[in-house]
């Protein structure tokens, strides 16, 4: 897989403070979080973590990226929902992995042109690109 060139529209910008353990803001100050592990992986629980940010970037993206296709389409897919699992565990190496699964929920379109719509978003989604051939993401239609 190539390096992929783009015609930059935008850049967020975050910083850390203490890592997983800590806080994370952006330059802007739209988002000043404290962060900490899930109970699951010995932390408090108190705050959020990257996986759950992760989550939340990624389901938005992909709705986002839905309703393009779906315009192109001529689809109504009003009162639709992505739903983003974002995983997180040790790799056969010794490090740490992640993985994704896309649940897509658009009433009111058969199952056959929803799961067409979800896997032309997956084509779509800056998210899915870049993490295409990197990490496991699986796409179901509820």
């Amino acid at each position: 897989m190539s390096i992929q060139s783009i015609d930059v529209k935008y850049t967020a910008v975050a910083t850390a403070e203490n890592g997983r353990d800590g806080r994370v803001s952006t330059d802007d100050g739209q988002l000043d979080v404290v962060v900490n592990p899930p109970k699951e992986m010995g932390g408090s629980g108190a705050g959020t973590n990257p996986e759950q940010l992760f989550a939340a970037g990624y389901s938005a993206c992909f709705q986002g990226a839905l309703g393009v296709v779906a315009r192109k389409e001529k689809t109504d897919i009003s009162g639709s929902t992505v739903t983003a699992k974002v995983s997180i565990g040790s790799t056969p190496e010794g490090g740490f992995g992640l993985k994704v699964a896309i649940e897509a929920n658009i009433p009111n379109v058969d199952a056959a042109k929803a799961k067409e719509l979800v896997e032309q978003a997956h084509q779509v989604c800056p998210y899915s690109n870049a993490t295409r051939g990197n990490i496991e993401v699986t796409l179901d239609v509820a």
